[in-house]
């Protein structure tokens, strides 16, 4: 996504950039370094159950193959959950069927086999617990899960100890230890990779705080310039009617000073508009979305590629404004926004489940949205329904100018 640039050198949306794709390679790496563990011990344990059963005279090689085959087959199916993992959400559900049933499949299959070939329980049992770890298990819960997967681990092994022979032991003892402590590696992985995932989304969300404290000061200059400026020149025009009558070219002097101090804050604004632009569009709906999480607010976005291209100076109040309706009076569940362009027109929706009370209390703040969209030649749109509640506001593409980049 093309992001605009800035001549402050702190906090701009240049500088953002710079830093989250320094940070998102960083954990693009980590991910691959995770995996890449997990599935080199995966792979070594279809390995040693293969040498196993090959070392056992008692099975035909066909077994070997089976085992082999259906190992691999078993080590591919989670890379398809550890991809789904890399993208989860904490609101998403915990199996993914349409994604997912057919990875889940593979790993019965495999575990019926193993188990069988091998005749020991705690070779059919590791497939379906390790593919059970790479769940999207909510926070707390994946550990308990470990932990119980864990004693099953320990308890089935006893009871291969106790009743397998003893040649048999002795090549599947590796083989037990290895499986034993797959679980809980595994879910030491994948805790590690969530801390990575919220120090990005911290990372990020300080360097777009950073940018908004560099908004918030620019804005602070100007209301001191102006501040200034107007004063001088109330004062400068209350002398000039005061002297009028007594002294009319003192007066006229004082008239001429008031223009002059109209150019200098005319200039002066000026001067503060060169060091600052309107923050990029997709960074107030990245801040809106972070802000409704924080919230409890489960929050999804959507935004075009060309999105920081839109009228920021029309849009942006209405993202601030509309967040803020649905942090008022929103059901607090989820919430779902989009800039996207529509023909002639840039539309930005935002809809949220409905708490109820959503039609009474949004009245200012969405006729103050509805002002702007009309002085920008746009529309609003207002839908309220039994479960959601929309807003979808349309602005057209020719009204871009200087300030909406």
């Amino acid at each position: 996504m093309a992001r605009s640039s800035a001549p402050v050198p702190d906090g701009s949306p240049t500088a953002v950039q710079r830093s989250s794709l320094r940070l998102d390679r960083g954990i693009t790496a980590t991910w691959y370094y995770t995996i890449a563990a997990l599935l080199v011990f995966e792979i070594g344990i279809v390995l040693a159950t293969t040498l196993a059963v090959w070392a056992s005279v008692a099975r035909p090689p066909a077994a070997s193959v089976a085992v082999t085959v259906g190992g691999l087959l078993w080590v591919g199916s989670t890379v398809a959950l550890m991809v789904d993992y890399r993208h989860r959400t904490d609101a998403a559900p915990l199996v993914l069927w349409r994604r997912q049933l057919l990875p889940l499949l593979i790993t019965v299959a495999y575990a019926i086999t193993a188990g069988t070939v091998t005749g020991m329980w705690i070779v059919g049992a590791l497939p379906l617990l390790q593919s059970l770890m790479l769940l999207n298990w909510q926070s707390g819960v994946r550990l308990r899960v470990m932990l119980a997967a864990t004693v099953v681990l320990i308890g089935l092994a006893v009871i291969d100890i106790r009743t397998a022979p003893a040649d048999t032991m002795t090549t599947f003892g590796p083989l037990v230890s290895f499986s034993v402590i797959l679980p809980a590696m595994t879910v030491a992985s994948l805790w590690w990779w969530d801390v990575l995932v919220r120090l990005d989304r911290a990372r990020a969300s300080e360097s777009r705080l950073a940018a908004t404290q560099e908004r918030l000061r620019v804005a602070t200059d100007v209301h001191d310039l102006q501040g200034h400026h107007l004063q001088v020149i109330a004062l400068q025009l209350e002398l000039a009617e005061r002297l009028m009558t007594k002294d009319p070219d003192a007066a006229l002097e004082q008239l001429r000073a008031a223009r002059g101090s109209v150019a200098e804050a005319q200039q002066g604004t000026r001067d503060l508009a060169m060091r600052f632009r309107s923050a990029p569009l997709s960074d107030e709906i990245a801040n809106a979305v972070d802000l409704l999480r924080a919230a409890g607010t489960s929050a999804e976005a959507s935004i075009d590629a060309e999105a920081d291209h839109a009228p920021a100076s029309v849009l942006g109040p209405v993202i601030r404004e509309t967040t803020t309706n649905v942090l008022r009076h929103g059901g607090g569940k989820w919430a779902q926004l989009s800039l996207k362009r529509d023909g002639g027109s840039w539309r930005y929706e935002i809809v949220n489940d409905s708490a109820g009370n959503s039609a009474s209390g949004d009245g200012a703040g969405l006729e103050g949205v509805g002002r702007r969209a009309a002085e920008a030649g746009g529309t609003l749109e207002v839908r309220r329904g039994k479960q959601e509640f929309a807003v979808v506001v349309t602005v057209p593409v020719e009204d871009l100018g200087e300030d909406a980049r």
